[in-house]
């Protein structure tokens, strides 16, 4: 699975961060981002035993910024 973070849609409120520190991270810039591995991306492939972590955390987004996409 995918993962992607739209920066025009993310309110900064860090509830996936929270839910998931392994995959996301906020920015410097107050805005949420995923990890990939080598640094941080707008966009990251996520481990298997993670994916419901991420799931979680994208519906519990305020923003609606994170988009599941199939590998």
């Amino acid at each position: 699975m995918i993962v992607r973070i739209d920066q025009d849609l993310c309110t900064g409120d860090g509830l996936c961060e929270q839910g998931c520190p392994q995959v996301f991270t906020i920015g410097d810039d107050g805005y949420a981002y995923v990890k990939d591995g080598i640094g941080i991306s707008e966009k990251a492939a996520i481990p298997i035993h993670l994916e419901d972590s991420v799931l979680a955390a994208a519906e519990e987004c305020p923003g609606g910024c994170i988009f599941l996409l199939a590998s």
